[in-house]
């Protein structure tokens, strides 16, 4: 089968990170970046790096944070023909600090930033359907402003009507919860989405007082076609018409968590849209997602497929 085309589009960043813990960003310390990051980015990485044809709507700065994340895509291969360069404004940034408890405090530069500036309405629309878009992934990291967050529901509705698939990882950052719209605005992608794909904390708020098992075949008859809930070291579980697959973690060293969904989400998706069955598609993510926390950097754990299917010989 041929490789899928899966498109991506969103936020692109440089994230720092502080090298030491429980700081909250309000302490004076050493930080290490710039790394390319953007959780939609991320994604899309991933997605050229296990198998997909890959495009992505952005922007960034006309600086050397532009640079380094435009540099990082190129050498994986995603197409840059909607990635923005915006001259005399910033490129997006994230400062990220850990606490010694595995939570993480973030301070994000997006809505003033080159960030917020991607190609949007019919431009968008046409770009991607002229690339041939099987599957446009978005990131619940992005709603947060509700002009990003306006736009990009514009597109989704737009490429849905065209057959695009939707892809929704809900990704909700409480730090960006500016006003009742984010959650209204995760719903209706979920109900739109083809890909579902939750974190057990997004599954806790958007779902509160169930379980998979009742709110994921809610989704199926929905029109969804595959679920899955991220759970972090625990593994993960997943569902399709056919029936659920539940996949224990792998033990590994963490170095950065950060990421981590964004790979098991690409790594699934696209390898779903490259026609593999669910169970084998669900075990290749749940290894790309344990691969992705032991290199500091949120892309530097992104992994080939070479890399993946080592991983499982490995472990097996």
């Amino acid at each position: 089968m041929a490789a899928p085309l899966i498109g991506s589009l969103g936020e692109l960043l440089v994230e720092f990170i502080c090298t030491e813990k429980d700081g909250h960003n309000v302490r004076p310390a050493p930080y290490v970046g710039p790394f390319p990051s953007g959780a939609p980015g991320i994604f899309i990485d991933q997605a050229a790096k296990v198998g997909a044809q890959a495009i992505f709507a952005g922007a960034v700065g006309d600086d050397a944070f532009g640079q380094v994340v435009r540099d990082r895509l190129g050498a994986s291969g995603v197409s840059e023909r909607l990635v923005r360069v915006v001259p005399g404004v910033p490129t997006g940034t994230a400062h990220v600090s850990y606490n010694s408890d595995g939570s993480r405090d973030f301070v994000f530069n997006i809505a003033h930033s080159a960030a917020a500036r991607f190609p949007d309405g019919a431009e968008a629309v046409a770009a991607f359907l002229a690339a041939g878009l099987q599957v446009l992934h978005i990131s619940g990291s992005m709603l947060g402003d509700p002009d990003m967050r306006g736009r990009a529901l514009a597109i989704c509705r737009a490429l849905r009507d065209r057959t695009v698939a939707i892809s929704i990882d809900p990704n909700i950052r409480t730090e960006l919860m500016a006003d009742a719209g984010y959650l209204d605005c995760v719903h209706e992608l979920m109900a739109m989405a083809a890909y579902v794909l939750p974190s057990d904390a997004d599954a806790e708020l958007l779902f509160p007082g169930q379980d998979f098992a009742t709110w994921a075949p809610a989704l199926l008859s929905a029109g969804a076609r595959v679920v899955a809930l991220k759970r972090g070291a625990a593994g993960c579980v997943a569902m399709d018409k056919a029936g659920a697959c539940d996949l224990p973690g792998h033990a590994v060293a963490v170095a950065d968590p950060t990421g981590a969904g964004d790979c098991f989400c690409a790594t699934l998706v696209t390898r779903l849209a490259a026609g593999e069955p669910l169970p084998a598609a669900l075990c290749r993510a749940n290894a790309a997602g344990a691969l992705a926390v032991t290199r500091l950097g949120p892309m530097e754990g992104n992994s080939t497929l070479a890399e993946i299917d080592a991983f499982l010989a490995r472990a097996a």
